[in-house]
């Protein structure tokens, strides 16, 4: 998740965090403003169509004292369904100045599922896109919070919404055919609950990146690009300590495959999903020498790839 919508929009990006893969929610509100919207009244779009930041002309300095979302212009498309995955751009701007801080235009569209989960987290952006129609501007304001260390101004964010298609539905399990390793690499058992167990007894440190199928699944081929479903399990090479697993949080992942450690994005891109991929990652592709947390060092994950979109 990139650090200003980290600040500015918690959830709004919510398939780059561990846990994706809510529900659909059962009611359709209509768009809807929420916050001292009057503030925004002054807000004008100049769109630039779906690959060039919009121009933003507002009265300056903008102040909000509470999380404010607006939809300044209606677009002209589809309306979004509660249940869909969306795609749009954002600008951010310094409230102050109207300084650009960010701008998604150039990376391509950036997909938002409207699940339970982006309800739940940040009604008042869910509630805003769900309704609303494909090429709608929306305008978010974030109060500056300098008691927390972040901008102490309020940070203006306009996105627009590029496309919004029925989100597909993810596989349970890895689904395909058995592959048998070579010699040499972490071996990989399922307990009996059918999670992957990594024993790396004997194996020796890698001196490049190891992507092995030990499921070969049948379906699209993942690209960088791609927002990627799975489980995974990690462990350190030295020792085969566990750092991390979705098997135990019960819990799915979702993120964008741009979005991690180099050694998952060169890794996966390439792998089809119902996949299950042994990974042995050297620590360059990983976090470094330092590590981060109880991931140390080369790293093994087994990932289950289950969906993309």
């Amino acid at each position: 998740m990139r650090r200003l919508l980290a600040i500015l929009i918690p959830a709004l990006l919510l398939m780059t965090a561990c846990g994706g893969g809510g529900s659909t929610p059962a009611a359709e509100p209509t768009s809807q403003s929420t916050g001292d919207v009057s503030k925004l009244s002054s807000l004008k779009v100049s769109d630039n169509g779906d690959d060039k930041a919009p121009g933003l002309d507002f009265t300056k300095p903008l102040a909000v004292t509470e999380p404010t979302v607006k939809v300044v212009d209606e677009g002209g498309g589809e309306t979004i369904k509660a249940g869909q995955t969306a795609e749009l751009a954002y600008i951010a701007v310094d409230g102050t100045d109207g300084k650009t801080l960010e701008d998604t235009y150039p990376q391509g569209p950036q997909p938002i599922e409207l699940n339970d989960d982006l309800k739940s987290g940040n009604a008042a952006i869910y509630n805003a896109i769900v309704g609303a129609k494909i090429g709608s501007h929306v305008a978010f304001a974030a109060p500056g919070n300098a008691s927390t260390g972040e901008a102490a101004t309020t940070q203006l964010v306009v996105f627009k919404l590029l496309s919004a298609k029925d989100t597909p539905k993810a596989l349970d399990k890895p689904e395909g055919e058995t592959v048998t390793p070579p010699a040499g690499l972490p071996t990989v058992k399922e307990n009996d609950k059918g999670i992957p167990e990594i024993s790396v007894d004997g194996v020796a440190a890698p001196k490049e990146l190891i992507a092995q199928d030990l499921i070969k699944g049948t379906g699209a081929a993942v690209k960088a690009t791609d927002t990627l479903t799975v489980n995974y399990v990690g462990v350190n090479l030295v020792g085969g300590e566990k750092f991390d697993s979705s098997f135990d949080s019960g819990k799915t992942a979702s993120f964008p495959l741009s979005g991690v450690i180099k050694g998952w994005t060169q890794g996966l891109a390439g792998k089809t999903v119902g996949s299950r991929v042994l990974l042995v990652i050297p620590q360059d592709l990983a976090y470094g020498a330092e590590g981060s947390g109880k991931a140390k060092g080369d790293l093994v994950f087994v990932v289950d790839i289950l969906g993309v979109k």
